[in-house]
């Protein structure tokens, strides 16, 4: 014959993984909203040895100018006709930060004086000049 008692079924234990979801997102957000977002020139410069430089931590903006005077934003070639309209879009979209030109030891210092003169009207400062350190 059949057991008629209806015994209670044991019910398994389970680790609830919603905090630790919680945590680990909250520390995604954090860790997302803190970084910083450097965007690379996209060419390698041979930088002007100096003595007297300080550092400088908060860069929006970084420009980089060729051995051959030629300008590069964000890993493209930049045309001096479109310098001035990137530089704007860049500042607009990180009114905060300064600028940064890392002009290569060859470059003509005309080129490097019509960069500042640019971020000077559009209102970008601080304006620095990366350099290599001894």
């Amino acid at each position: 014959m059949r057991n008629r008692t209806n015994k209670a079924k044991p019910q398994g234990e389970t680790i609830d993984l919603t905090p630790m979801l919680d945590v680990v997102f909250i520390m995604l957000i954090f860790f997302i909203v803190t970084a910083s977002f450097i965007k690379l020139p996209g060419v390698d410069v041979n930088k002007i040895d100096a003595n007297t430089a300080s550092s400088y931590k908060k860069v929006g903006i970084l420009v980089a100018i060729s051995d051959n005077n030629e300008y590069w934003i964000d890993k493209k070639r930049v045309e001096t006709t479109a310098l001035k309209l990137n530089l704007t879009r860049l500042f607009n979209e990180n009114p905060k930060g300064g600028m940064v030109i890392q002009a290569d030891n060859e470059s003509d210092i005309e080129t490097v004086a019509k960069v500042a003169d640019i971020a000077r009207d559009i209102g970008i400062a601080p304006v620095a000049i990366s350099v290599e350190n001894d």
